[in-house]
């Protein structure tokens, strides 16, 4: 299987940087090919690229974002032939479509043999605005079909420059990863992790919750049924079965009647867990297998940084079940404004705040129940 990934963005974006980056420190000793066209920058410094092991496939046709998508799967099967890699990466024209090099690659007939992997845009945080302004439906293009943007130079742009960049990407595309971190402080595994979906800090928390809901109910039914079975019948025989009477009760009840271990099961998978759930929540669960249904998630991505002591305040706040809902668990990573990161964690009563490596983005992640999210929200947003 080969993967393909996009690397699009305005010239001068530093997609550049970008490829070199993941080239050596996340795809080193990968069998990879480089698809160019004429317009792209990469060509300037080919010999970086030849050096590292890496073949050129040069398009000196024209823009395979425009008319010739013939040419540009004549070319994809070329590679294929030749090469059999395990990652072909594409640099389209700066002032090409997105969705035209999508559309391309898509259109090429190559069977299970190669899989579209990613599409990326490269966008300058300094510039953003201007080239919405300037270059509106192409600019915004690459911006819309994009599954990763990486905010490039946030190292030298304002952080209002950051932020104000974030919005404006996030009115024309809601579900991209934006990378805001510097990509010199980021490991290209890591960039390449996030390219490929690979970390979801809000499915990893409530796989994490639900996991323990789920250990909590099934310790606590293992027991009542321990303790009704060999304290109450009176029988200590613990390999007795259950279709024998070994002590006047009929252990083979069935899960739609009440079996006196103070649940009331309709079936096996799906029972009450009476007034107080064992998860600690407080609320009255009526099936278990259900609890993604009772638990809500909040969340949000930023750029902005924070003191170790403003994450601990937050996190004290948290405890406000009126003001917040009642928030189970927390976690997060955010940038300290020093190159150093502060990472959290949050289960009621008890927090975690420490020091950590650079993630590509600051993010927040919190689980519960009735969560008020515009409370949230304001109490997380950093206030200037």
């Amino acid at each position: 299987m080969t993967k393909i990934d996009i690397f699009s963005g305005f010239l001068g974006a530093g997609k550049t940087t970008l490829i070199k980056k993941l080239l050596k420190e996340a795809l080193a000793g990968s069998q990879v090919v480089l698809i160019e066209n004429e317009f792209g920058e990469i060509g300037i410094d080919g010999g970086f690229l030849k050096e590292s092991g890496i073949e050129i496939k040069e398009m000196n046709s024209g823009c395979i974002c425009c008319s010739l998508v013939g040419d540009f799967g004549t070319s994809l099967k070329e590679v294929m032939d030749k090469y059999h890699p395990e990652r072909i990466l594409i640099e389209p024209s700066g002032v090409g479509k997105l969705s035209d090099v999508i559309r391309a690659v898509q259109n090429v007939d190559m069977g299970e043999e190669v899989t579209l992997n990613s599409a990326v845009a490269v966008v300058d945080a300094s510039k953003c605005r201007l080239y919405i302004k300037n270059f509106g439906e192409f600019f915004i293009n690459q911006i819309e079909h994009a599954g990763t943007i990486i905010l490039s130079r946030t190292d030298v742009a304002s952080q209002a420059k950051i932020e104000q960049a974030v919005a404006l990407i996030r009115e024309h595309n809601s579900k991209a990863t934006i990378i805001t971190t510097p990509l010199e402080q980021l490991n290209g595994r890591d960039i390449l992790e996030t390219i490929e979906g690979a970390v979801d800090l809000e499915k990893e928390l409530m796989e994490e919750v639900l996991e323990e809901h789920e250990h909590h109910h099934d310790h606590e039914h293992h027991h009542d049924h321990e303790h009704h079975h060999d304290e109450e019948c009176g029988c200590h025989d613990h390999e007795h079965h259950h279709d024998e009477d070994c002590c006047g009760h009929d252990h083979e009840h069935h899960h739609d009647e009440n079996c006196g271990c103070g649940h009331d099961h309709h079936d096996h998978d799906g029972h009450h867990h009476g007034e107080e759930c064992s998860c600690g929540c407080g609320h009255d669960h009526h099936d278990h297998h259900h609890a993604d249904e009772v638990f809500t998630s909040w969340g949000m991505q930023t750029p902005a940084s924070y003191t170790q002591d403003e994450i601990s305040g937050i996190l004290e706040e948290l405890e406000d079940e009126k003001k917040y809902g009642f928030v189970l668990r927390a976690k997060g990573m955010v940038p300290a404004g020093d190159e150093t990161w502060v990472y959290f964690d949050y289960v009621p009563g008890e927090s975690n705040v420490r020091e950590g490596k650079p993630d590509v983005t600051g993010k927040f992640c919190v689980i519960g129940s009735e969560l008020k999210e515009d409370a949230l929200a304001e109490l997380f947003a950093k206030k200037n």
